[in-house]
């Protein structure tokens, strides 16, 4: 027959009918003081703890499990059930639910949406009766916060993938350049040759369709060397650089097309703002490329408007245009490669500037809303706030 083993403290609380007043305020105290140091601990620890009755009433949360589930201890009302908080959880006990009569050790991998997404690995173990034999069996749950992990391992599965597909890639975008060379070589050659000969009908029609030919030729080596370019990016050649001036030397570059489009252009660039460390070249594929969205975005009679200012750590570019907008659905995807929403877009110009914008230890964002136009900011720290950039292991 097993023996029930009892704690000094058990002891007493045996007693307790016969303690007199000062026995009883120290004992008070004594339990007063367990409680607070046990609460210290488990409000120390990284995983949340969790008591719940069978029905998922929380009897005792720690701080780590209320902020994972998004308990506040603090409301009054109907006691918190964890069914509620994490809603579709008692439904995957189905196998053994707490109150089934069995007492199961169960292990779960979840996934929160809030407060917070998370992805988390529950672990409940009954530990016996509460404090009245009415009240059931209790259960411990401990919730520990895999996202990182999980992230990490399914990032390093992708890297891997892209890593081959990539190699693969580029090996295929090299050959297609060797015979579209040929081609644009014989192109040029045909073409000559028509212009030597009488002029006819014909032969106009054929200057015509190699005039076709070699626009095709030029957008399929455009769309190489823009891949090409994706997927083995240069380092950025820092040096000190006045923003202003690169977004200046974009606009004269595109103020033709600009014009011709009918776009009005809107500019707040000061003279005085600091300089940063960057990439001249690299600078002006971000602005050409942001400027061409914002271009194409937008119908004759649209304004462009390009802002910068600067605090005291950073230099901020606003480009705002009023043109069709982003979908909600679409907007998510934006940096994805090969995403895109217009036709005969190769998908590659917003990742290329991510990538230049993060080399350059710096920040992109796009607010859109559809019929109403979009405005993408961008945050260079200034050239006393860089710090050395860590090569991406990747």
């Amino acid at each position: 027959m097993a023996v029930k083993k009892s704690s000094p403290l058990d002891k007493v609380l045996g007693r307790v009918d016969r303690l007199d007043a000062a026995a009883l305020q120290t004992l008070v105290q004594r339990l007063a003081r367990e409680r607070a140091m046990l609460d210290t601990v488990f409000n120390t620890l990284q995983e949340g703890v969790l008591v719940i009755t069978a029905d998922g009433e929380i009897d005792y949360a720690n701080d780590a499990a209320a902020r994972l589930i998004g308990f506040n201890r603090d409301e009054g009302g109907a006691p918190a059930t964890l069914w509620r908080l994490v809603p579709g959880l008692r439904a995957s006990f189905d196998e053994a639910p707490p109150g089934s009569g069995r007492s199961p050790v169960l292990t779960r991998e979840l996934e929160l949406s809030y407060p917070n997404p998370r992805v988390v690995r529950l672990y409940m173990v009954p530990f016996g009766q509460g404090l009245a034999e009415s009240e059931g069996p209790r259960f411990a749950v401990i919730l520990t916060d895999i996202t990182r992990e999980k992230q990490s391992t399914a990032d390093l599965i992708e890297n891997e993938k892209i890593s081959s597909i990539l190699l693969l890639a580029a090996g295929v975008a090299h050959e297609l350049g060797n015979p579209l060379n040929s081609l644009t070589i014989h192109l040029q050659l045909i073409g000559r040759k028509l212009k030597k000969l009488r002029a006819t009908p014909e032969s106009a029609s054929l200057e015509e369709s190699i005039k076709v030919c070699q626009d095709e030729v030029t957008r399929l080596d455009g769309i190489i060397r823009n891949f090409l370019e994706a997927i083995r990016p240069r380092p950025p050649d820092l040096a000190e650089v006045n923003i202003v001036e690169v977004i200046e030397d974009v606009l004269r570059f595109q103020a033709k097309e600009l014009d011709d489009r009918g776009l009005a252009v809107e500019g707040e660039l000061p003279a005085s703002t600091p300089v940063i460390m960057a990439d001249r070249n690299q600078l002006k594929q971000v602005f050409f490329n942001l400027v061409k969205n914002a271009m194409e975005a937008m119908q004759p009679g649209g304004k462009l408007s390009i802002r910068v200012r600067a605090d005291d750590e950073s230099v901020f570019i606003r480009i705002a245009d009023t043109g069709s907008g982003i979908k909600t659905e679409d907007l998510a995807r934006m940096f994805s490669p090969y995403h895109t929403t217009k036709v005969g877009g190769h998908g590659l110009g917003l990742m290329i500037v991510q990538r230049i914008m993060r080399d350059h230890g710096g920040h992109i964002g796009i607010e859109s809303k559809e019929g109403v136009g979009t405005v993408v900011t961008l945050q260079f720290p200034q050239k006393h706030r860089r710090v050395r950039m860590l090569p991406n292991p990747a």
